[in-house]
């Protein structure tokens, strides 16, 4: 049979490709990149401390089945993520403590409306003030939010509000209920490259500039940006994403208490967040290095696609992109999937698992049913 080209390498691309070529399929994956991985990907800086190159990503999943996926490319080592936000002139946790509700005089919260959210007809601002007290949204979450889409919370979907959450136990983890959390042993280049061990990938090769020199497939899955796809006909889908500036310090032996400190308020500059990856590593490892590497994050608006992180969350980008999902149905042989092609923003975890619901309900059934690749049509949406 004709091979499946895999546009994108990224964990949708990488992890399909991985399940199909596990089915003896002929896969091939072209990357626009000079690595495999997409955002997914780590460097060693020479001071021996490991910098993720396109932000944190921490791995966290409750699900057994992508567990043991994951295991496969390399053992993980337990590491919990620690956020704070820096308000007032101190370290605070985030999700907010109970502590901190009860230190200010917010608890219990007063708001009749704060246990559940209904987006009708709602703004962001709107939707979070029913979720939390007000000075908890003008502290923590009102500039945070300005930051990182450059317009004014109240101009902003409140699809994009999420369940106000409060440790009352004060557990200062990001996401203390997921079962298994860590950070592969190797780094994160490292594991996708055997992730994608074994399968012809073809890197620095931009796919729809040279696609009628690559052969036909029997499907093509496309994990880029669906705008792109069509040449950005009906005009650009908004993206935001980070520029950081990188920093060694080799006389500071730590520089915040946690591996991330969110830096919401404009008074104390324009980066979203301050990172420090010495605290991701294992302490064994962190005993050994001598100063350490900091990274603060501004958000801005790319137009180069290989710098787009966050789908934009407002009603009229979610229409653009309906009246691009719906020409990509009329397409027989393509799959635009992965959190570019479905403008929808995936944790690591969620990205693994809807690529193995794709290839399992979507892909496999296919080319099972299909001897003809002209008969393929992956129509699902």
């Amino acid at each position: 049979m004709l091979p499946i080209h895999i546009v994108g390498s990224g964990l949708t691309g990488a992890t399909m490709a991985r399940l199909l070529a596990d089915q003896g399929l002929p896969v091939k994956v072209f990357e626009r990149r000079e690595h495999v991985g997409g955002n997914v990907h780590d460097f060693m800086h020479e001071s021996g401390i490991r910098v993720h190159t396109y932000g944190p990503h921490y791995f966290r999943t409750s699900s057994p089945l992508i567990w043991d996926f994951v295991q496969r490319f390399g053992r993980f080592y337990r590491h919990e993520a620690i956020v704070k936000s820096w308000v007032d002139g101190q370290f605070e946790n985030w999700p907010v403590s109970g502590e901190y509700l009860r230190r200010n005089g917010l608890w219990p919260m007063s708001n009749p409306k704060s246990k559940g959210l209904n987006t009708s007809g709602d703004t962001f601002e709107a939707a979070a003030l029913r979720m939390m007290p007000a000075a908890v949204y003008e502290k923590f979450v009102k500039p945070y939010t300005h930051k990182q889409w450059g317009i004014r919370p109240d101009q902003l979907d409140a699809a994009l509000a999420k369940r106000f959450e409060v440790h009352h136990d004060d557990d200062p983890h990001l996401t203390p209920r997921h079962r298994w959390q860590g950070l592969p042993e190797d780094g994160y280049a490292a594991w996708m490259l055997k992730m994608l061990e074994g399968i012809e990938v073809h890197l620095g090769v931009d796919y729809l500039e040279h696609a009628d020199a690559l052969g036909k497939a029997s499907i093509t899955v496309f994990t880029g940006p669906i705008d792109a796809y069509f040449g950005f006909d009906l005009g650009r889908l908004q993206y935001r994403g980070q520029q950081r500036v990188h920093e060694f310090l080799p006389e500071t032996s730590w520089y915040q208490p946690c591996g991330q400190v969110n830096n919401p308020s404009f008074d104390t500059g324009q980066h979203i967040r301050t990172l420090e990856w010495k605290h991701l590593m294992p302490t064994a490892a962190q005993q050994q290095i001598q100063g350490t590497v900091i990274t603060r994050e501004t958000p801005f608006s790319p137009q180069d696609i290989d710098h787009y992180e966050y789908p934009f969350p407002d009603s009229q980008n979610q229409k653009l992109f309906k009246q691009y999902q719906k020409r990509a149905q009329q397409i027989p042989n393509l799959l635009i999937c992965g959190r570019l092609g479905e403008y929808c923003y995936y944790d690591m975890d969620q990205a693994i698992g809807r690529a193995m619901v794709l290839v399992k309900q979507h892909i496999l059934p296919v080319l099972t049913v299909n001897t003809e690749p002209q008969l393929v049509n992956l129509s699902y949406f």
